[in-house]
C-alpha cells in the first residue's frame, strides 16, 4: 500500500521518493505492508499547535502518531498518520550525536509503533518492549537511507 507524504515546511527539503521508500520498509519489517501510511513533515509551530490541541502540552515535540484503528467506524486500510518535526529532529541529532537521517529513521519507526498499538508512556515494561521493537526495526531496515537534502543543493 502507498504511503502518502505530506511537507508542512519548505527551509530543509527531503528526498521525498527515499523517505517513501524507506517508510515502506518499516511499514513491512513492522507486518503492516498492506496498510496505507500518512506522513507529515512539519515545523516548530505546526507540532506545538498539534501538541497542545491532542496532548493539552504547549510545547513543540518531536514526532506525534494519531492511529485509524483506535477511532469508532469501520477497519480501514489507513493505519494513521505520523507527524515529525523536521527542526527538532536537527537539533535532536546534534544532541545525540547522530545524523539527521538516522534521527528521522528513528522517529518514524517510533510513530509507526505508535500506530500499532506501542505505548511507552503505558508503563516501564512496555517502554522497553517498544525500545526493543525500535532497535529491532531499525536494524531490519538498515541502513539508513540519505533522506536530508544536504545545504546547497537543490536536488530532491
Amino acid at each position: 500500500m502507498p504511503v502518502v507524504i505530506g511537507m508542512r515546511q519548505t527551509r530543509r527539503p527531503l528526498r521525498l521518493g527515499a523517505l517513501k521508500k524507506f517508510a515502506l520498509q518499516v511499514l513491512q519489517a513492522a507486518g503492516e505492508a498492506e496498510t496505507l501510511l500518512s506522513l507529515e513533515i512539519v515545523g516548530d509551530v505546526r507540532m506545538r499547535r498539534l501538541n497542545r490541541t491532542f496532548r493539552h502540552r504547549d510545547k513543540t515535540t518531536d514526532v506525534l502518531a494519531f492511529a485509524t484503528r483506535e477511532g469508532p467506524g469501520p477497519p480501514s486500510s489507513l493505519l494513521g498518520d505520523v507527524v515529525i518535526s523536521l527542526p527538532q529532529a536537527i537539533r535532536q541529532a546534534r544532541r545525540h550525536g547522530q545524523g539527521v537521517d538516522h534521527e528521522l529513521a528513528v522517529l518514524l519507526i517510533h510513530g509507526i509503533l505508535h500506530l500499532c498499538g506501542y505505548d511507552h508512556e503505558r508503563s516501564e515494561a512496555e517502554a522497553q518492549r517498544m525500545s526493543r521493537r525500535e532497535k529491532a526495526l531499525l536494524r531490519a531496515v538498515a541502513p539508513v537511507p540519505r533522506l536530508l537534502v544536504p545545504r546547497g543543493s537543490d536536488r530532491v
